[in-house]
C-alpha cells in the first residue's frame, strides 16, 4: 500500500534531540536523570516534616507561635525555588537544520583551505570582542553551531546551554541562563531554613535522626551558597572556575565583569528573564498518512459535488454530450422581467460621473 507525505505542525521540544523529558505541553522540562531530585525532595520534607510534627508544637507553648509559622513560609519558599529551577528551561539553544550545518560545514571548509592528508584540520574557533577583549566561540560537533559566548555543552543532557553553570542532580536539571537565580535563591532558602531548624533542635531535641540529617546538611548547603555568593560577586560561572577561563597564567580579564560587586549582583539576580528557545517555536515534520484513506475521502468528496443541483461550468476540456444544453439551462425559465440589473463595469461608472459633472 502507498503513502502519501502530509505536513504538521509541531513544537520544537517535541523534536528536540536531548537527553530531556518534558510534560505540561513542553512547560516542564527535566534531565532523564532523576533519582537524585527525588532523593532532594525526601529528604526536605521528611525533615520539615518531623521539625513540625514534633518540634513545633512544644516551640509554639512555649517559646512563641510564629516560630512555626516562620518556618512555613520558609519551607513554601524552598520548594518553590526547588521545583522552578528543577521544572525550567535552563536556556538549551537550538541545534543547527540540516542546511544551516550543510552551510556552517561549506564556509568552514572555504575559510581553512585545503588541508594536506595525514595533518590535522585546524580547530573550529570564531573570535568575537566583549569590552575590548577576544572571547573564542567554538564550535560544537554534536549540535553543529558555533556557541555563544559562556555557553557550553552538557553531556548528561547532550544539549548546548547558553551561559552554563553545571548540571546539579540534587535539582534533577542543568543551571544555566534562564534558571540561575532561582538555583541560588533555593541554596539560600535552604541554608537559612537549616539553620533554622537546627537551632531550635538543639533547644528542644527529640530525634537524633533529624539532628544528624541538619547538622551534615549545613556544612555542604551554607558552603554551596557561599560559593555561588563568590562566583555573583564576580559575575562568573561554575564552569568558567573550574576550567580557569578568567584565572590562568596569561592572567585575562573577565570581560563580563563590571568591576563592582552590586552591579554584578544585579544584572545576575535582577536581570530580565529570557524566553524559552525551545517552547513556543513551531517547526512543520512529514508523517506518512494511508493512501486509501486519502482516496477514500477523495470519492467522498466527488460524490458529495455530484450530488449538488448547481450546474456544471463547461470548459474547452469538457466533451459536447457532457455539456449541459442551453435549453436545459435553469436561466431560460425565468422571465426576462425578473432578470435584475446588468452589473456596471468600471468604463460605465468613469463615463457615467463624467456625464454628470457636466451637466451640474
Amino acid at each position: 500500500m502507498s503513502a502519501v507525505m502530509i505536513t504538521r505542525k509541531v513544537r520544537k521540544w517535541e523534536k528536540l534531540p536531548g537527553k530531556n523529558t518534558f510534560c505540561c505541553d513542553g512547560r516542564v522540562m527535566m534531565a532523564r536523570q532523576k533519582g537524585v531530585f527525588y532523593l532532594t525532595l525526601f529528604l526536605i520534607v521528611g525533615t520539615c516534616s518531623l521539625f513540625f510534627a514534633f518540634e513545633c508544637p512544644y516551640l509554639a507553648v512555649h517559646l512563641s507561635p510564629t516560630i512555626p509559622v516562620f518556618a512555613a513560609l520558609l519551607f513554601l519558599f524552598v520548594m518553590a525555588m526547588l521545583l522552578r529551577t528543577s521544572f525550567s528551561d535552563p536556556g538549551v539553544l537550538p541545534r543547527a537544520l540540516p542546511e544551516e550545518a550543510t552551510f556552517i560545514e561549506m564556509e568552514i571548509e572555504a575559510a581553512n583551505g585545503n588541508v594536506p592528508a595525514g595533518q590535522r584540520p585546524p580547530p573550529r574557533i570564531r573570535n568575537v570582542q566583549i569590552n575590548n577583549q577576544i572571547v573564542k566561540l567554538k564550535y560544537c560537533y554534536t549540535c553543529k553551531i558555533f556557541r555563544p559566548p559562556r555557553a557550553s555543552h552538557c553531556s548528561i543532557c547532550d544539549n548546548c546551554v547558553d551561559r552554563f553553570d553545571h548540571h546539579c542532580p540534587w535539582v534533577g536539571n542543568c543551571v544555566g541562563k534562564r534558571n540561575y537565580r532561582y538555583f541560588y535563591l533555593f541554596t539560600l532558602s535552604l541554608s537559612l531554613l537549616t539553620i533554622y531548624i537546627f537551632t531550635f533542635d538543639i533547644v528542644h531535641v527529640f530525634t537524633v535522626l533529624e539532628v544528624l540529617v541538619c547538622f551534615f546538611t549545613l556544612w555542604s548547603v551554607v558552603g554551596l551558597t557561599g560559593f555561588h555568593t563568590y562566583l555573583i560577586s564576580l559575575n562568573q560561572t561554575t564552569n568558567e572556575d573550574i576550567k580557569g577561563s578568567w584565572s590562568g597564567k596569561n592572567r585575562v580579564q573577565n570581560p563580563y565583569s563590571h568591576k563592582n560587586i552590586l552591579k554584578n549582583c544585579c544584572e545576575v539576580l535582577c536581570g530580565p528573564t529570557y524566553p524559552s528557545h525551545n517552547l513556543f517555536s513551531t517547526c512543520f515534520c512529514l508523517y506518512q498518512a494511508s493512501a486509501a484513506l486519502v482516496s477514500a475521502s477523495f470519492q467522498h468528496a466527488v460524490l458529495c459535488l455530484q450530488k449538488t443541483t448547481a450546474p456544471l461550468i463547461p470548459n474547452e476540456h469538457t466533451p459536447d454530450e457532457a455539456k449541459p444544453s442551453i435549453a436545459a439551462s435553469p436561466k431560460e425559465e425565468h422571465s426576462p422581467d425578473t432578470k435584475g440589473p446588468p452589473l456596471a463595469s468600471p468604463e460605465t461608472d468613469v463615463e457615467t460621473s463624467i456625464a454628470k459633472d457636466k451637466t451640474h
